[in-house]
């Protein structure tokens, strides 16, 4: 499949987990990706260059600070001196943080809002203006379960979440007449290497077996008791991108094995 051939995608916070399903979905439908995000060198780029190698197609990386306008501005304008526009955007960077209200610290408050909410404005508002001059694009914004429900001691997470929802519907109304599409996708959770590697913690704190972890910590909201998996995302990423998508706009698609639904 080959429906992103001569495009170029940007995603943000893409050096592992959804960010990273997303990119080599992309790449397979024959885009050309800029990566972002943390990580080791040596891993990053092994990752860029899996991409190239495997879907043949052009890869590069930039390790812009999604808390920084300025340099939020420079990737998008990477995207563009290299490959020569930005077709797709995927706002994907994100951090959490957990704690009652009255004590959340206002510097994680801060940077939450920041690199999750922030971040999707000053990446849209960059890319936009050429998108509109080319008649075509994607933008996409990965939400969570927690922009239409809340659970305790994620108030700054939820807040931006729930921000994004009303930034997803406000472009897209605006963008309307412009062939560019502006979605959110609201995973529930997600298989990654992170989730795995709380599984030994919780099992120590809690005194449970592997199997109770997953189905009564992990996986309490989400009804299918199954974790909903990166590439599961990315497939429906890869559809909003499709010309089949081309009326669907300022949605919410949730991907939550039934959480928001209960």
């Amino acid at each position: 499949m080959s429906i992103l051939k001569g495009k170029v995608a940007v995603v943000t916070g893409s050096t592992s987990g959804i960010g990273l399903a997303y990119a080599r979905a992309f790449a397979g439908a024959g885009a050309n990706v800029v990566l972002n995000g943390m990580g080791a060198r040596a891993d990053v780029e092994n990752e860029r260059s899996a991409i190239e190698r495997e879907f043949g197609v052009k890869a590069a990386y930039s390790a812009a600070d999604m808390a920084s306008p300025d340099q939020i501005a420079e990737l998008i304008a990477l995207a563009e001196s290299t490959f020569g526009s930005v077709d797709v955007l995927v706002n994907n960077a994100g951090v959490q943080h957990v704690a009652p209200v009255e004590e959340f610290p206002v510097d994680k408050w801060n940077a939450i809002i920041g690199i999750n909410l922030s971040s999707a404005f000053h990446a849209i508002r960059a890319a936009v203006p050429r998108m509109k001059k080319r008649g075509w694009g994607r933008i996409i914004t990965t939400a969570s379960a927690h922009s239409i429900v809340a659970s305790p001691f994620k108030s700054a997470y939820v807040a931006a979440k729930h921000g994004i929802v009303g930034l997803t519907k406000t472009v897209a109304l605006e963008l309307a007449r412009s062939k560019i599409t502006c979605n959110c996708i609201s995973p529930g959770y997600v298989w990654t290497p992170l989730v795995e590697k709380q599984i030994p913690n919780t099992m120590v704190a809690r005194n449970m077996r592997r199997d109770e972890v997953i189905s009564e910590v992990l996986l309490a909201a989400q009804p299918t008791k199954e974790f909903v998996t990166v590439e599961q995302v990315a497939s429906l990423a890869l559809f909003l991108c499709s010309q089949d998508a081309a009326q669907i706009t300022g949605a919410n698609l949730s991907v939550d094995g039934g959480w928001t639904a209960a």
